[in-house]
Parts: structure tokens; sequence; C-alpha cells
């Protein structure tokens, strides 16, 4: 890429203001492309500890780098990323190797403090919250003004519950120790949460507000423009690692009518049109400029119960609501037959953990029936909260359900909100206006159950975190699949857990695996991985 000295650019300044687009544009051939999207970012920041989303995951990983990687587009394995390798110096300890020579998105080059920087109270904790002085005792910080929220510091314990602290063996190798035992620290160290970000970008931003919503990481393409609500542009980062991206520009605007996005991409406004349902794929076969990809991903939409609701406490009332369910109706009438209905919540690519004879609540309205006249149940209300089709066909799949229940007496009544604020708030609990059932998905980011059952279910997860299901044996197994090394416990306590929140005591209730499907330019090289995330880098564009 050409360079100016600073006198030379200095000079020419007041000329380029006045340059013609076409000239501006003739500096960088690479292409810009616009994609269409549902929604950009529930928390209306980009910082992951944060965005922990479905629609965060799709752009998370180009402008943010993990030190390993998940393969979401071959055998699903991890792989080196920001470390080129790592070996475990016991059960509580892994040593990484860092990659040499990796850049920012502001020209410093990475190195060993940045990691501590990721990974320690200023970012992840809060220099002054109870977890980082139980972690790292009194640190002072640059937080001043810029602390990050408590929910932060919440998903931080959630990712790793068994943190400890970060060790800086040289300028080119870290350590991680846990407090206890981690089968699975090389997985968690994949995720999202555990992006490498710039200790200086932070230092420099006004406040945490400022820095979320414009992370400083090492990914192929910076932040260029957030406007909450509407778009996010990214510009290509030429100092990246794996060399200069394929794209000049990736634009993410959000538009949250399907028809909408479809009608963008035909008209030539955009060049992606994202979750796009089964029964829309139809509008593109006729068009010898567009095609959609995609397929199932690593993520399962379920239903999740709030247990401390009045008519929810007992667990029978929870069993009749999986057994109403006919989920192979829901994936002909909607899915084409494609999606699979998934053997609870796991995942094949849990390799030996998997439990290949466990299978989903079957369909049996004669069972849900006898447990609620065994559980004394009389029609009360139960609130089912939703929105519009933040899931792709989520209200066609929550009639499909609704109807399901009715037939074998539930009440069910449907609340529209508007954002996942008012699904989750708990005001109204212990009436029929309160949190009763709800929508959500499940993703496994990497290859074991920790990552999807503990993460959501277990005790630092999301249901235990906002009071909505919890149970004292499930919490005392979690920390078996978490901390022992041994296959045979971990699959025992893993069938035990399965039991407990699918059967006996359910907390949610699995409905099938997800198809990400992606309407797109033909002419354009783009591929779709095993996850909601799209990758834009020089590795997924072209041959």
């Amino acid at each position: 890429m050409t360079r100016l000295s600073r006198r030379a650019a200095l000079a020419s300044a007041g000329a380029s203001l006045v340059l013609p687009r076409v000239a501006v544009a003739q500096a960088d051939q690479r292409p810009s492309v616009t994609v269409a999207v549902g929604k950009i970012a529930n928390s209306n920041t980009l910082e992951t500890l944060r965005e922990q989303s479905n629609v965060g995951s799709r752009h998370g990983g180009s402008y943010g780098e993990a030190l390993i990687e998940q393969d979401w587009f071959g055998d699903l394995r991890l792989r080196p990323g920001l470390a080129t390798a790592w070996r475990r110096v016991d059960d509580r300890t892994l040593e990484l190797d860092l990659r040499p020579g990796v850049r920012f998105h502001d020209g410093r080059e990475m190195t060993a403090e940045d990691v501590v920087f990721s990974f320690g109270p200023e970012r992840m904790w809060g220099a002054d919250s109870p977890a980082a002085r139980n972690l790292f005792g009194n640190v002072p910080g640059r937080t001043q003004g810029k602390a990050p929220p408590a929910e932060a510091a919440a998903i931080a314990r959630r990712t790793y519950p068994g943190f400890e602290r970060i060790e800086v063996v040289d300028a080119r190798t870290v350590r991680f120790v846990n407090k206890v035992a981690d089968p699975a620290l090389e997985g968690r160290l994949s995720r999202t949460t555990g992006m490498v970000l710039s200790g200086g970008g932070f230092e420099q931003a006004a406040s945490w507000l400022d820095w979320a919503r414009r992370p400083v990481g090492t990914g192929p393409y910076k932040v260029a423009e957030f406007r909450p609500d509407q778009s996010l542009t990214l510009l290509a980062h030429d100092e990246h690692w794996r060399g200069r991206p394929p794209l000049r520009q990736v634009r993410f605007v959000e538009v949250p009518e399907v028809a909408s996005r479809i009608n963008m991409l035909l008209s030539g406004e955009a060049d992606f049109a994202c979750d796009i349902p089964p029964d829309q794929i139809g509008a593109f076969d006729r068009s010898a400029r567009h095609e959609v990809v995609g397929g199932p991903i690593m993520n399962h939409r379920i239903t999740v119960f709030d247990k401390s609701h009045p008519q929810l406490r007992d667990a029978r009332v929870r069993r009749a609501f999986t057994h109403a369910i006919d989920r192979k109706a829901i994936v002909d009438a909607l899915w084409a037959g494609q999606a699979a209905i998934p053997r609870g919540e796991q995942f094949d690519f849990y390799g030996p953990m998997l439990l290949t004879d466990w299978e989903a609540p079957r369909h049996d309205p004669v069972e849900a029936r006898r447990l609620l006249r065994e559980a004394g149940y009389r029609g009360e209300p139960i609130p089912y909260r939703l929105l519009s089709n933040y899931y792709t066909a989520q209200v066609a799949t929550a009639q499909i359900l609704v109807e399901g229940w009715r037939a074998v007496g539930l009440n069910v009544v449907i609340e529209m909100k508007e954002n996942f604020p008012q699904v989750l708030s708990s005001q109204g609990a212990g009436t029929a206006a309160g949190r009763g059932v709800r929508d959500w998905s499940n993703s496994a980011s990497f290859n074991d159950p920790v990552s999807s059952l503990t993460s959501a279910h277990g005790p630092e997860g999301q249901q235990w975190q906002i009071n909505e299901w919890r149970n004292e044996e499930f919490g005392r197994l979690s920390a078996v699949l978490e901390g022992s090394m041994g296959l045979d416990d971990r699959r025992r306590a893993f069938r035990r857990m399965l039991e407990i929140i699918e059967r006996e005591d359910p907390g949610y209730t699995v409905l099938h695996q997800t198809l990400n499907f992606t309407a797109k330019r033909r002419d354009l090289p783009w591929k779709p991985g095993q996850s909601f995330f799209m990758d834009f880098s020089a590795r997924n564009w072209g041959a």
C-alpha cells in the first residue's frame, strides 16, 4: 500500500478533500459489501463481555480474535489463533505461545500484557468489584469512570468459573492458572469473551461505553462506525497477521423484516440477507444472480421455564409442556423436514461425551394430560414471552407450540416483547403477568457439554443468575462436569444432569437444531460456516 510522508500528506490534504468519489474509490479496488441483518446487537455494544448473543457472534470475530479458535468451516476442532501452540502444565494450568507480529487496530503490537489486560480486572471483572478483589486483590487500574457493568463480570464468571490468575512467563508466553482442574480450559479460551483487546486502547477511551462501542482488537476488520439499532461499518485492517483482507469495507444494516431484507438483496441495495426462513428460499429460485446457502449450525432452539411462577412450580406441569410438543410437526411445517431433532441439549461434535442413547421428550399428549390432572392444574393462565422473529420463524413456531399446549389443557397466553430485558424481567413474577415460558437458543461454542449446559443452566448460568431455575443436585454435578478429568465420571455426571433438567425438574426443553440460511449474490465467493459467525477474512473468500 502506498504511504505518503507526513509533509506530503499535509501538502495534499486540501486537494484530497475535493477529489471526486470515483477517484477515492480507485485508491482501493477491493469490493465492499452490505449485509442486511435482523438485529446487530442486543446490548447496543460490541464488547463481547456484554454482547453474548446470536446476533453479536455474527460480526464479533471480524474485529476481535481469541488465543484459540474453533474451526467452524472444517472439523470443528480447536486450532491456533493468536496463540500458535498450547500445552498442559497440569490439570489446572495451560501455557500458551503468543503469535509474533500481531498488530492491533491502533497500530500497537500485541504483547503478553495485552492478554493479561483482556482477562484482568480492568476489562473483565471491574477493578473495584468483589470478584476482582477476590481474584487479584486491590489492583490499581485504568477504570476511572469506565468500570464495566455488573453483567460483564457475571458473564466472565459464567465463562471462566475456575479462573485464578494469568502469569507472564516471558514476552511471548503466558500461563492461565485455575483454582481447580478444568478439562475444558482450552475450549473456554476459544469463546468470543476471550478475545484479546488492546490495553492501550482501553486506557485512551473516554468511557466504558465509548470503549464498548469501538473496541480495539486484532481482527481482519476494524470498527469504523457503530450506530446502535442502525448499522455497523467495518474497514479492512491491512496489518492483519493473516495478510491483507479481501474486502475494503463490510457494512451491517439492521432491517428487522425478512421481506425487506430480501427486497434489499434483490434490488442491489444489499449483497447478503441473513436469517432466511425455508419458506422464503423459493423467492430466489428464478434469480440467476442470487443463491441461498447454509445449513445446520451448533445451536439449538429451546423453550425455557421459570419454575418460580405459581403454575410452574410443580415439575409435573413443566413435564406436561415437554410432552405436548410435536417437534416433528414444527420441523416439517417450518423447516421442510431439514432440521434435526437433537438428543437433548447436546451436539454430535461432543465426541466421547455424546450420549447417543439419549432422546428429547417424546410427543405424548395422553401423558401430558395425565401429568396435569395429577398436578391439579385447572387452566390458570401461564404467560409465554417472545420477540417478533428474533429467531427465524419464531412467531410461527410459537403458534404451533401454543396450539399443542392448548390441546392438552395448558392455558398459555402469548406476550409479545420488544427486547430481551423485557423478556427476562422478573417484574410481576408470581402473577399471571410474570415470567413463565420464554424462547431461547443454546449454542455450543466448543466441543464439550460445559460449553452449552453448565454455561447456560449451571450455578453461574443465566437461569440461576436471574432466579428462573435452579436445582441443587444439578449444581453439585456441574462441579463434577467442569472439574473432573475422568471421562467416565464426567459422562455419568452429564447423564444425570440431563435426567434432572430435561426429565425430572425441567428447566428447558429442546425444539430442534438451528438451520441458518443466508441469501447472497451468487458471484461473491463467501461460504457459510457451522455457526452464526460470518467470516469475511481471506480464508473464507475465494477458492
